[in-house]
């Protein structure tokens, strides 16, 4: 047999043996899935670990320079970052120039071929400079905006539920001060000046539509509570002015009587009393000429 053959033989059977007798386990431990879902044998990070070279870069920036050492593979973007201290510019407000070409800040500094000690132009962007003040003072007043709507909502709880008080008393019969309810439907009126003051815009809509048609109903209960404090009190089911009408009825009952007498006291033969008065329901009297004899 040759020595050559036998030796690889057995270093197949060592190497089969050695992934059989130590169980699967181990197997799998060194094994790692990429992400594209492919199964390979896992790296040693320590033996394959590659130092990244940090380069410096110059920045000229109006008329002074700013050296600044980085990651060779770094973005533009963390460039920027680094370079918003020294300059006092924002890194939104931020162009920078490499050979002649403005740079994105998602671009890598060594896929644009940026050396050690290259030289990149950094220039003010005015007009995201302005874009970006005009989204900080848009947040700023959606900030208060809804910091103003939140302030109305508790206040608006606690006068809902001064309103519930006085809704209460009257439905229980008693009655409601005049005062109170003009003074809370002032208070819900300044209410209602204030969330018509709101700039609402975006998701902030909804919630102060919510809070003036809320408002509005508790104006609407208000005044429906002072139409029903006007009324006058029923007082065992009759108004106020019905005992002035039942005084007045009783005071003609008398008259009547006594014009019933008269004409019982009149003599045959002559017209009663009542006949010669067309004011008092002459419609209801019948004339004639058939008068009532006695024996």
């Amino acid at each position: 047999m040759n020595p050559t053959n036998s030796k690889i033989d057995n270093m197949f059977s060592l190497s089969k043996r050695n992934s059989v007798g130590d169980g699967a386990g181990q197997s799998v431990a060194k094994l790692e899935i990429r992400p594209g879902g492919m199964l390979v044998q896992k790296r040693d990070s320590s033996q394959n670990s590659v130092s990244i070279p940090t380069i410096k870069v110059r920045v000229k920036y109006g008329s002074s320079f700013h050296d600044i050492r980085i990651s060779s593979q770094a973005s533009f973007g963390e460039l920027k970052k680094m370079l918003a201290e020294p300059t006092g510019l924002h890194p939104q407000d931020q162009k920078l120039i490499f050979k002649n070409k403005e740079r994105s800040s998602k671009a890598y500094l060594d896929a644009e071929r940026v050396r050690d000690g290259s030289k990149i132009v950094l220039v003010e962007d005015i007009v995201s400079r302005e874009r970006r003040c005009l989204e900080m003072l848009k947040n700023v007043k959606v900030e208060m905006a809804s910091k103003s709507l939140a302030e109305i909502s508790l206040k608006v709880d606690k006068l809902a539920g001064q309103l519930t008080a006085l809704e209460t008393t009257a439905s229980r019969g008693g009655q409601v001060s005049k005062m109170d309810v003009e003074n809370l439907t002032e208070i819900f009126m300044e209410k209602l000046v204030k969330l018509d003051g709101i700039v609402a815009e975006g998701d902030l809509k909804m919630p102060r539509m919510v809070q003036v048609r809320r408002v509005q109903k508790h104006i609407e209960t208000l005044d429906a509570l002072k139409l029903q404090n006007s009324k006058p009190r029923n007082n065992g089911g009759k108004s106020p002015c019905q005992p002035q009408a039942d005084s007045s009825r009783q005071q003609s009952m008398p008259m009547q009587i006594q014009q019933v007498q008269l004409r019982q006291r009149e003599p045959t033969g002559k017209m009663p009393m009542l006949l010669q008065k067309p004011e008092w329901h002459s419609e209801s009297i019948v004339a004639t000429t058939q008068w009532e004899t006695f024996d």
